[in-house]
């Protein structure tokens, strides 16, 4: 590789720098409305989708060659870094035009952020650590003391399950626990938002399980059709999913487990051909989760049910969890809504589970800051299934870089340490899974026997990954998801 000049590389960094004043300039009507806490974090986000609008890996070398920063770790300020290895190549700023959204800067908003959302009262360099709370709580209030006295500081209740009075009651006994511990506590509700399930309504239904084989034909179906009772029927929770789906959309049962492919549509259902069953019993069950990551569905991601519950977590709650968020426009819905309920609605966590929030990552979090905090959740779960299990490692490296970029804490959730969680012994792939989760200002657990043993253990694998992490070097080739903010606006 040959070494370019140090000329060519300043005129390459001023270049960089001049497209991303001009990007700032094009979306200014987006900032005019954001609270001023917020603009900064707007810019420097636009900054940074300039930036991985463009495959700069070839410069990265050159600026790698000459011991300069190759930009990578600066999402949180990459136009102080672009002016910095300007100023390195002998370029000199008058001081009204240095950015002063430089490291130290990110860092204190970022700290801030996390603080307000999830509590100020950690020691400890490691992540906040959320638990999510289960009705058997209720009978354990010894369980709830220990785990405030083990690190947990946010308490996560999710309104899929049970009802209000049990939520009042393991929000009363945490309450009572933070009071006699001293140790302050947020409380997390999850809306349940449109998480399409399984409703066996022929073989099966009595007993609420129909075994399958691969190579079997199931079927989606909406109304009562005419089948057999030997046939294995599915209604979907949710109305109108099967006019949504066309012929060789994939269909995911219970978290991918079950893979099946549309072979034909008619009279409001849907023919599934089983290609992939991988349960050692092999059978669908009722309530068990449906994905269709190629089909376009009409279903709003706030639900009746959930504007039922958003009183109960207006008055009760510190932060409420957005499911299956798909635009921006949607959570302007829920902003409004919340406001027009409460003068101190709680803080949203916006969470990305499906393959549309992705792709319209920027677009919501620049929504997202017309509050002037707020935070993501990384919703691993139904995102994996969505996006493909083979992605998952590379989405969820994008969306903690965008997240970085926009000053936005971040929870890595699902399936942290499950195995531990639940048989009391950690694989070594998940201990590998939870060393990332360092990069991310929030922990969620799952519900298990073993999560004391959890958090000592993703307390000490974080504190020792948060030494190394930052000093990874990416290289940036272009990202889709900045590519389709420019071309979309």
């Amino acid at each position: 590789m040959n070494t370019e000049p140090i000329e060519q590389l300043l005129e390459k960094i001023t270049d960089l720098e001049g497209a991303m004043h001009q990007a700032v300039k094009k979306y200014q009507p987006l900032l005019q409305n954001l609270p001023a806490v917020q603009k900064a974090s707007a810019r420097n986000l636009i900054h940074y989708l300039c930036l991985r609008n463009e495959d700069i890996r070839h410069l990265q070398d050159q600026l790698h060659i000459y011991g300069l920063s190759s930009l990578a770790s600066s999402e949180s300020h990459i136009l102080r870094q672009v002016q910095a290895i300007a100023e390195r190549l002998g370029k000199n700023y008058p001081a009204n035009k240095i950015s002063k959204c430089d490291y130290h800067y990110s860092r204190r908003i970022m700290q801030s952020r996390a603080d307000t959302l999830f509590g100020s009262g950690k020691k400890s360099a490691a992540p906040y650590f959320m638990v999510t709370f289960d009705k058997s709580f209720i009978q354990n209030y010894a369980f709830i003391k220990s785990l405030l006295q083990n690190g947990m500081q946010v308490a996560r209740i999710n309104c899929a399950h049970d009802d209000e009075s049990v939520w009042a009651q393991m929000i009363y006994l945490l309450k009572k626990a933070s009071r006699k511990t001293g140790l302050p506590c947020k409380i997390y509700m999850d809306l349940a938002g449109p998480k399409i399930r399984t409703i066996l309504t022929h073989k099966g239904k009595k007993e609420g399980k129909a075994e399958v084989r691969e190579g079997d034909l199931i079927w989606l179906a909406e109304g009562d059709g005419k089948f057999s009772k030997k046939e294995v029927v599915i209604h979907p929770n949710e109305s109108g999913i099967v006019g949504c789906l066309k012929t060789g959309d994939r269909v995911f049962i219970d978290d991918g487990v079950i893979k099946g492919e549309v072979e034909q549509i008619a009279d409001n259902a849907a023919a599934v051909r089983l290609v992939r069953v991988s349960a050692k019993n092999p059978a669908i069950k009722n309530g068990k989760g449906l994905n269709f990551p190629d089909s376009v569905l009409n279903v709003p991601a706030l639900t009746g049910f959930d504007m039922q519950c958003l009183p109960f977590i207006c008055r009760n709650a510190d932060l409420v969890g957005y499911s299956f968020v798909r635009y921006a426009s949607e959570l302007e819905t829920l902003q409004k809504l919340l406001s027009d309920m409460s003068d101190n609605p709680p803080h949203i966590i916006v969470k990305i589970e499906t393959p549309e929030a992705v792709q319209h990552l920027p677009a919501i979090l620049l929504q997202g800051m017309h509050q002037k905090v707020f935070g993501v959740m990384i919703a691993r779960g139904d995102l994996a299934v969505e996006i493909g299990f083979e992605r998952m490692s590379e989405i969820q490296e994008e969306i903690l870089w965008i997240c970085e970029a926009a000053h936005a804490p971040v929870i890595w959730a699902t399936q942290v340490l499950e195995t531990l969680n639940k048989t009391g012994m950690a694989t070594r792939s998940e201990i590998t899974d939870a060393a990332h989760a360092a990069m991310a200002e929030c922990i969620m657990i799952n519900k298990g026997n073993y999560t004391i043993e959890v958090m000592e253990t993703l307390r000490e694998v974080t504190a020792r990954m948060g030494g190394h992490h930052v000093k990874k070097r990416f290289t940036f080739r272009p990202l889709n998801i900045a590519r389709r903010f420019f071309s979309e606006s």
